[in-house]
């Protein structure tokens, strides 16, 4: 059974919160007083001793790892160092219950799992007990080819090199020019990110679970403006850059490391660029919408339903938060350049949150990190669906905002969007007028709100959800194909899964995003 908080439903949720996964449904826990992300920072820099040997760094043995596996005595290793983590038990979002799974052993895969790209050497350096010992060997050992240690296992089988993206690419005078074969049809808001930054080149195409990666240092100088061309029907992309000297170059560039591979999304820690705050415009009471710019060599393109980390150093420790990109407003998507090299951010600011307080802190012209798009979203299953159903609370309405420009703009099959949001009082809803002119102007559209705590005047929906509200909600005409997609707080998220679950739709039928 789910085990439910006893708050209202639907409590304003966040897609933003520290040490959540973009491929994860794991439950957050109510922490004690005083034991918050901040509380940990500020107790792990107090310079009491939190790994019981008194400054020192030992080796570990695997025989001396297993022996620390209770909740007194905790150790656990990730990725060659062990942590003692029993001072952080009380601190951890998870609860105490997910550390212990690593408890005494191996915790790389499990964290990799859950939180992959958390700067865990930061969060718990003062916890660092030592290395593991190196095992000896009978027999010699072939030393394996040298691998960053963000990535494991990260090169796809080469079983079907006809399916494998390949590049190529061909220059005049004054341009070069890259393209790229992905084989496959890719989706129309794209799914390109390019980087150029001293002289390095770096391209990434997202592909499902997959994405194909060139790294290279160019062989000289181009201009910082770089232009993104996509054929999504044959899934071709070209990158043009433009040479700051004319002349013909001998070759591309020299590779670095894991040039022309596919590589295993999953496995791959996010790669960040330098962004730059333009501007924080009022959504409501307590969210803005963040308009944040790119840098000149950057070319982003987010793929609807993904989201992106944002990275600040906060009390000397990297904080880590993910937010889904949302478009500026509802309307058509600009065919501006200036425009499309924009990221806006929907965030709710928390008062007593470990990030939101920093990013509502920052002044125009501020400075702070993101990650390219993240998540395990795939807009395969939508290819024939002809009714799309939207259950959000809160800021989980962020991934549905282009979710709707999509249904209503670029799918030749959707017939009828609809929008079932929840939040606690009326001036919790985002975007509130633009749904309701949008749905006024597309019959294709449509909305409804509920509210736990209305006001006397309300007349629109009223209480938590439940399988009454759903059953009314969904109508499901006889030959259609639907697909449903959910978003809010993790424990509203689980409920309201379970019930459409309850209600006939087949897990393929479903997607629950990050709360």
């Amino acid at each position: 059974m789910l085990n439910i908080p006893t708050q209202a439903f639907p409590a304003p949720g966040s897609q933003q919160r520290v040490a959540a996964s973009g491929n994860s449904a794991r439950n957050k826990v109510a922490l004690k007083p005083g034991h918050s992300l901040m509380d940990w920072i500020r107790f792990s820099k107090s310079g009491q001793d939190l790994t019981g040997l008194r400054g020192r760094l030992i080796e570990v043995t695997q025989e001396e790892l297993q022996k620390h596996n209770t909740r007194s005595d905790c150790w656990t290793c990730i990725r060659g160092m062990v942590y003692n983590i029993t001072p952080y038990m009380d601190y951890h979002p998870g609860g105490e219950e997910e550390l212990m799974k690593a408890a005494g052993k191996d915790g790389t895969d499990l964290f990799d799992q859950v939180h992959r790209w958390v700067n865990y050497e930061s969060m718990l350096k003062e916890c660092l007990v030592g290395r593991m010992a190196t095992k000896t060997a009978t027999k010699a050992i072939i030393p394996p080819p040298a691998l960053s240690p963000t990535f494991t296992s990260p090169v796809a089988p080469l079983t079907d090199r006809d399916t494998l993206p390949r590049y190529d690419w061909f220059q005049t005078d004054v341009t070069v020019n890259v393209v790229i074969y992905t084989k496959r049809k890719i989706p129309s808001s794209g799914c390109t990110i390019v980087d150029f930054e001293a002289g390095v080149f770096r391209l990434e195409v997202l592909l499902g679970k997959m994405s194909y990666i060139m790294h290279l240092r160019l062989t000289a100088d181009v201009k910082e403006s770089l232009s993104v061309q996509t054929a999504c029907a044959v899934g071709k992309i070209q990158v043009t850059m433009r040479k700051l000297v004319k002349g013909k170059w001998t070759t591309l560039g020299q590779p670095l490391e894991f040039h022309n591979k596919f590589l295993h999304k999953k496995d791959q820690v996010p790669h960040y660029r330098d962004c730059v705050l333009l501007s924080k415009t009022d959504v409501n009471h307590n969210t803005q919408l963040f308009r944040l710019q790119l840098p000149r060599g950057t070319v982003m393109q987010v793929p609807v339903g993904k989201h992106v980390y944002l990275k600040a150093l906060i009390q000397n420790t990297e904080v880590v938060s993910p937010y889904t990109p949302v478009g500026q407003n509802l309307a058509p998507a600009s065919n501006d350049s200036s425009q499309e090299s924009d990221l806006y951010l929907m965030i709710k600011v928390y008062p007593d949150g470990a990030f939101t307080p920093h990013l509502n802190s920052l002044h125009t012209g501020d400075h702070i990190s993101v990650s390219g798009p993240e998540g395990p979203f795939s807009l395969r299953p939508l290819r024939d669906v002809t009714h799309l159903y939207l259950i959000a609370a809160g800021t989980g309405f962020t991934p549905m905002a282009r979710l709707i420009q999509l249904a209503l703009q670029d799918s030749d099959t959707i017939r009828n969007t609809k929008l079932l949001f929840f939040n606690r009082q009326e001036k919790d809803i985002l975007w509130r007028c633009e749904l309701e002119e949008l749905a006024a102007n597309d019959e294709r559209f449509q909305v409804d709100f509920v509210l736990s705590e209305p006001c006397e005047n309300w007349s629109g929906g009223k209480g938590r959800v439940n399988l009454s509200v759903l059953k009314e909600f969904f109508d499901r005409p006889p030959g259609s194909k639907c697909y449903v997609c959910v978003c809010g707080p993790t424990a509203f998220s689980e409920l309201t899964t379970g019930m459409v679950q309850q209600l006939g739709f087949r897990e393929e039928e479903l997607h629950t995003f990050l709360g």
